[in-house]
């Protein structure tokens, strides 16, 4: 798998909205043969003081690229650059 990019979602249990940023990052990242990571921001008080009202936050790289909806066009164009 290609590790190009550095993928993070951060979630929160019960968010609805995470299922679906899940299953979109999921599909376009195994399209394009990457990997990603999860990380449930309930465990992370600092993450979970930034970030309560936006999950799912998707990071690229570091850098937050998405929130609340996740969209897989998008979500393509930013990892194929």
């Amino acid at each position: 798998m290609s590790t190009l990019h550095q993928i993070q979602l951060l979630v929160r249990e019960g968010c609805h909205l995470c299922h679906a940023a899940r299953a979109t990052v999921a599909e376009v990242t195994g399209q394009l043969n990457m990997e990603f990571s999860e990380l449930d921001i309930d465990q992370h008080p600092d993450l979970l003081a930034k970030h309560h009202e936006e999950v799912p936050v998707l990071l690229i790289d570091g850098a937050v690229r998405d929130f609340w909806h996740i969209d897989a066009q998008r979500l393509e164009r930013l990892l194929r650059s």
